[in-house]
């Protein structure tokens, strides 16, 4: 096992359970200090996120639709993550806006946002526009913005297969307005993890298992939905 200049242990599990400690606890600095020293062990910030910071929030979301987090919790908690992100994604502000528009929210009756703002973090600091609708969002007003902003990639979150469900009518508005291949549909939850044939079920055009891999996905996706423009 790897260790830090310090001596101390350089270990991805044990920095998972210590910073979903802090989550729960609401301990800012706390969480802030654990990041840093996994940073500081040499481990890649790709890595941290990937098997630190990741792990804790979908277990964070695992504790509230377990309604063992009171909303106030989750809310500090997501902050705390939203921080820790931060800490380890680049900046790439000068080519932020190349990439295009990603409209992204979680679906009407579904308000679990800490992964959806993640993946906005991520799109965000890979140089897309993001333009996040937050929770509980009809699947109208989706398509409306993706149409008024130019988005060619709409990405839609649950946590819950019932929640889950309602990004059916997104795909049936999409489909039924003839723009299925203008518009692609990425959704994304811990519900398609545990059950990925759940993506065909409600229409998705594509997922992917966490935040890390959003701007793969979204950049494939817009390639996509670029086929028909270049064939006329």
């Amino acid at each position: 096992m790897a260790k830090s200049a310090s001596g101390a242990a350089c270990d991805c599990e044990e920095f998972y359970r210590q910073v979903l400690d802090a989550m729960i606890n609401a301990d800012r600095t706390k969480a802030a200090a654990i990041i840093e020293r996994a940073l500081d062990c040499g481990i890649p910030p790709a890595r941290v996120i990937a098997e630190v910071l990741d792990p804790a929030i979908v277990q964070l979301g695992t504790l509230w639709e377990g309604e063992s987090m009171s909303l106030a919790q989750n809310f500090i908690a997501s902050k705390i993550a939203e921080d820790a992100l931060l800490r380890c994604l680049p900046d790439h502000e000068k080519d932020r806006d190349r990439k295009g528009v990603a409209v992204i929210g979680n679906i009407e009756d579904d308000f679990h946002s800490l992964g959806r703002r993640t993946v906005g973090l991520f799109l965000n600091a890979a140089g897309w526009q993001v333009v996040d609708l937050g929770n509980d969002v009809p699947a109208e007003q989706f398509l409306e913005k993706a149409r008024e902003v130019g988005a060619r990639v709409i990405g839609v979150s649950a946590m819950m297969q019932t929640t889950a469900m309602n990004i059916r009518k997104l795909r049936d508005l999409i489909d039924g307005a003839g723009e299925q291949e203008r518009i692609k549909l990425a959704v994304g939850g811990a519900v398609f993890n545990w059950r990925p044939e759940l993506v065909t079920e409600v229409g998705g055009d594509g997922t992917t298992r966490n935040a890390v891999g959003a701007d793969e996905l979204f950049t494939c996706l817009q390639e996509q939905a670029r086929i028909p423009e270049r064939a006329l």
